[in-house]
């Protein structure tokens, strides 16, 4: 660990602004390949956070990790399973990832903590999500930053069901105190069909026509699901590459503005 690194978003008596942010798993990881880590992206990364004096709440995609195994259970949002063993492997090979980004964080000097939703959210009837955020929320008050990803979640219609990286933002967006929330990934914002950065989006409807698949498997959906995802929270979120990561931490305008509050 990073001697003196604890607690240090309490700062003088004032309550730093929390910053939900969602780190793409086509950027921590190789996603073509079996398993593998991006190190030299993760720990540019995880620089780039430690210089922030936000309080934070970070979710992580599955990249290489999940998603091939999701696909081979036939583990989808929608598709569930009651096979102990699918749910296992799904879960397990995220926590192997999750371990990976703590450890990265905490090298960084960022004092992170792991948090799998497997423990704290679940479907209940209707698909209606529930998420116990009480932990989350404590870890931020003592000055911890929570460490969240995608991941399997027991569904009382389906069995289990995979909880995205993006619904989990969404759905911490809706219960927890956050100002600012951010979505990093491997393009610098959503992008119209001559492949510039579109500034700002308020209806899907405006860019349904541009939004294709992102090319590689993802049992997600990719960035029109991104876009839907986000507009439904209601408030607005930035979606930017991985180069604008501090640019965004450090309040500037980066990437995409989505924002669906209307």
């Amino acid at each position: 660990g990073v001697p003196g690194r604890t607690g240090r978003r309490r700062c003088a008596g004032r309550t730093p602004m929390t910053t939900l942010l969602k780190l793409g798993g086509s950027i921590i990881t190789h996603k073509e390949q079996i398993e593998a880590v991006d190190e030299a992206a993760l720990a540019s990364l995880a620089r780039s956070i430690a210089d922030t004096t936000d309080a934070l709440v970070i979710v992580h995609g599955g990249g290489s990790f999940a998603h091939r195994h999701a696909a081979a259970y036939d583990v989808s949002p929608t598709a569930g399973t009651t096979d102990a063993a699918a749910i296992a492997a799904i879960h397990a090979a995220m926590l192997r990832l999750n371990a990976v980004v703590v450890d990265q964080l905490i090298a960084a000097g960022v004092p992170a903590v792991p948090l799998a939703p497997l423990s704290f959210a679940h479907r209940a009837g209707g698909a209606g999500l529930h998420l116990a955020t009480a932990p989350l929320a404590l870890a931020v008050e003592q000055g911890l930053v929570p460490v969240c990803f995608g991941d399997v979640i027991l569904d009382a219609d389906r069995g289990a069901t995979i909880l995205s990286g993006d619904r989990l933002i969404t759905g911490l967006a809706r219960r927890l105190d956050v100002a600012r929330i951010g979505l990093c990934g491997d393009v610098p914002g959503v992008l119209d069909a001559e492949g510039a950065v579109i500034e700002r989006i308020t209806a899907y409807e405006s860019v349904a026509d541009t939004l294709g698949s992102s090319g590689v498997s993802d049992v997600t959906g990719g960035m029109a699901a991104k876009v839907r995802e986000m507009l439904a929270v209601g408030r607005p979120v930035r979606i930017f590459g991985d180069a604008a990561l501090g640019a965004f931490l450090a309040g500037e305008a980066v990437g995409t503005l989505i924002d669906g509050s209307g």
